[in-house]
């Protein structure tokens, strides 16, 4: 009885370690602004919308009057809204209208991060576009970076969107933990982001984006998500960091999304 008592609370207090290391591996949120969107787009539009649970969220609408679809961003689990000017710019110069949110606790949104959490924000982002008379109803491109790659792929099982594009996410925060720490059983975690079950079951057109060179996400956890997934789907490879490939590849990485949202005749 004493041993069992022993392993029981040595037990326990492995899973507590384990709770503490998730919650500080899994989300960075940044909460201040570098720069507001009127700053670089003249029709930038400073948005607040609330969630299901009561969670007030705030994000950027970058209205294009030459719009034929609308990109609802996630953006991955650092920094904020703030930090993807580039990536904004290119979407917006396509012709797009583009509405990037913060996940609560990030930038000027409310609340704590979690995995439930962050699907209902972007389960709400999508509900306030459908708001809106400049929002074209079933032509919505849902894009997700990084950890917003499984943000997008779970808020396409519960809302229609256009098409998907995938950019350096990974199948399941399991596969991260054991890169990370191969020393935690993925069962203990309680941050599961399973985008690999999930993949499976969304038939709209996916572009999947992602970079040989990849040093936090390797390649061949963007292949196992891209396998995973049912037709039609390309997989686009790029070269550079993580952080920066769309940068160091900006020829590849602008014109393979373009011609995949062109031939889905979401730009012109």
């Amino acid at each position: 009885m004493r041993l069992f008592i022993i392993v029981l609370i040595i037990s326990f207090i492995f899973i507590l370690f384990v709770r503490y290391i998730e919650k500080q591996s899994i989300f960075f949120p940044d909460k201040e602004l570098v720069m507001q969107p009127h700053r670089f787009f003249p029709s930038g539009q400073d948005i607040y919308f609330t969630t299901k649970d009561g969670i007030v969220l705030n994000g950027w609408f970058l209205k294009n009057k030459k719009a034929r679809a609308t990109v609802l961003f996630f953006h991955g689990n650092a920094g904020n809204v703030s930090h993807r000017l580039e990536k904004l710019l290119m979407f917006y110069n396509m012709g797009l209208n583009v509405f990037i949110i913060d996940y609560r606790g990030y930038g000027q949104s409310e609340g704590v991060p979690s995995e439930k959490g962050l699907y209902r924000d972007a389960q709400a982002a999508y509900d306030y576009l459908m708001t809106r008379e400049d929002v074209q109803d079933g032509r919505i491109i849902g894009y997700g970076e990084s950890l917003g790659g499984a943000v997008v792929v779970d808020l396409a099982q519960n809302r229609e969107l256009a098409v998907l594009v995938v950019d350096s996410a990974f199948p399941r925060v399991g596969d991260m933990a054991n890169l990370v720490y191969p020393h935690i059983p993925g069962f203990l975690l309680s941050t599961k982001m399973d985008s690999l079950n999930k993949i499976k079951t969304i038939n709209i057109p996916k572009l999947f984006i992602h970079s040989f060179d990849d040093e936090i996400v390797p390649i061949s956890l963007g292949k196992k998500l891209f396998d995973a997934a049912q037709e039609p789907k390309v997989f686009l490879e790029i070269q550079g960091s993580h952080n920066d490939g769309y940068r160091e590849s900006k020829g590849a990485y602008d014109n393979g999304i373009k011609n995949f949202l062109r031939e889905r005749r979401m730009i012109w």
